[in-house]
C-alpha cells in the first residue's frame, strides 16, 4: 500500500468527538466499569466522573455551574470535586 493511499483512508475515518458522547455514540468500553468506579479514592475530579457519566466534561460543569448536578459534590475555592459514593449510587440507579 503507498502512503497516498494511507492518508487517504486516514482522512475518511471520522474521529468520535466528545459531543458524540453525549448523543449516546459512543462505544460501551469507552468509560470505567462500576466495579472499577467503586475502587475509585472518596472524590473525584468532574472529568473523571463525567467520563464515568458518559458525559462531556463541559456538561457536567456546566450543570454544575446552573446547580442541577446529579451528583453531590465538594466545593474547594473555585473547583469542585465529585463524591464517588454519589456517582456509584446514580450509575447503580440508572
Amino acid at each position: 500500500m503507498t502512503k497516498d493511499t494511507a492518508d487517504e483512508r486516514a482522512s475518511d475515518e471520522t474521529p468520535v468527538t466528545a459531543s458524540d458522547a453525549d448523543e449516546g455514540r459512543s462505544k460501551p468500553s469507552d468509560g470505567p466499569t462500576l466495579d472499577e468506579i467503586r475502587s475509585w479514592p472518596a472524590t473525584v475530579s468532574v472529568p473523571k466522573a463525567a467520563t464515568a457519566l458518559g458525559v462531556s466534561k463541559s456538561h457536567l460543569h456546566a450543570l454544575i455551574k446552573r446547580g442541577e448536578s446529579p451528583v453531590k459534590l465538594v466545593p474547594l475555592g473555585g473547583r469542585h470535586r465529585v463524591i464517588t459514593a454519589s456517582l456509584v449510587r446514580l450509575l447503580e440507579g440508572a
